[in-house]
């Protein structure tokens, strides 16, 4: 895994969604294929966007997490801003997507 893309659990969520960044959540499952298709582009977004703020969130291991953004299925992408969610978008996306998610 990139070092630019924080992998998130509930003992960082707090400070992950109150950061002065725009933030771009990838829920995600290993055993996911779209996810495993999202996945580079969200590492590609994170390496050439220093201004966002990128993790990831392992369903499986975070579920109260999934649950709290209502995530039925994956991959899901969230947009915090000023730590509330602006946009949310289930399925896999290509890049220019979601990085229209992230600048929306």
């Amino acid at each position: 895994m990139i070092m630019s893309v924080l992998l998130v659990n509930k003992n960082n969520f707090d400070s992950v969604i109150t950061s002065n960044k725009p933030v771009l959540l990838d829920f995600y499952a290993d055993w996911c294929g779209p996810c495993r298709m999202v996945s580079p582009l969200v590492e590609e977004i994170a390496e050439e966007n220093p201004q966002y703020l990128i993790g990831k969130i392992n369903v499986d291991k975070e579920p109260e997490l999934a649950q709290q953004f209502k995530v039925l299925s994956i991959p899901t992408l969230a947009v915090i801003k000023n730590g509330k969610i602006v946009s949310q978008s289930a399925g896999a996306r290509p890049k220019r997507e979601i990085l229209a998610l992230l600048e929306g």
